[in-house]
């Protein structure tokens, strides 16, 4: 129940923030509040935190481990999500061709570091205390919360999909 309820809450976050940074309703493909690769992305980064903590290390070796695999993991997440979206639903969401040393277009070295840095902050900064608040989810809500997500989920590649699944 963890997991799901940490792809939740980052999911509903990252489609506010973006909500508010893009001035736009519309964040993403699916039709609900929310964006699935910023929950995803957080589930990964403290999958990869957990799998670092179970080697002895320097913290600061620790930081900069998790800072060079988030950034690379997430950037290819990133980028293999923009070129799945594009391919199956035939729009692009963002560009990043005009940042500083673009991997395709879906992503670039800027946004590594933003990636890494955002790791950073989120696994020392901010996970303590959503763990906290996370744990205290009823079990109801994490299982609607997932009924109405894959609700959503079909209806989406039904609906917007260039693949004819019938």
């Amino acid at each position: 129940m963890y997991y799901i309820n940490l792809f939740f809450v980052f999911s509903l976050l990252g489609h506010i923030i973006e909500w508010f940074t893009y001035a736009k309703i519309d964040g993403g493909i699916l039709y609900g509040f929310w964006t699935p690769v910023y929950g995803l992305g957080v589930v990964t980064i403290v999958l990869i935190n957990r799998f670092i903590d179970r080697f002895k290390l320097n913290k600061w070796f620790k930081a900069l481990l998790l800072f060079l695999m988030c950034s690379i993991i997430l950037a290819l997440l990133e980028l293999l999500g923009g070129y799945f979206i594009e391919e199956v639903f035939g729009r692009v969401f963002w560009n990043y061709k005009n940042q500083f040393g673009p991997i395709g277009k879906y992503t670039s070295l800027q946004m590594m570091g933003v990636w890494g840095i955002s790791s950073i902050a989120l696994v020392y900064l901010m996970i303590p205390y959503i763990n906290i608040m996370i744990k205290k989810i009823p079990k109801w809500i994490t299982y609607v919360l997932s009924v109405l997500f894959l609700i959503d989920l079909v209806y989406t590649f039904v609906m917007l999909s260039d693949f004819k699944f019938w």
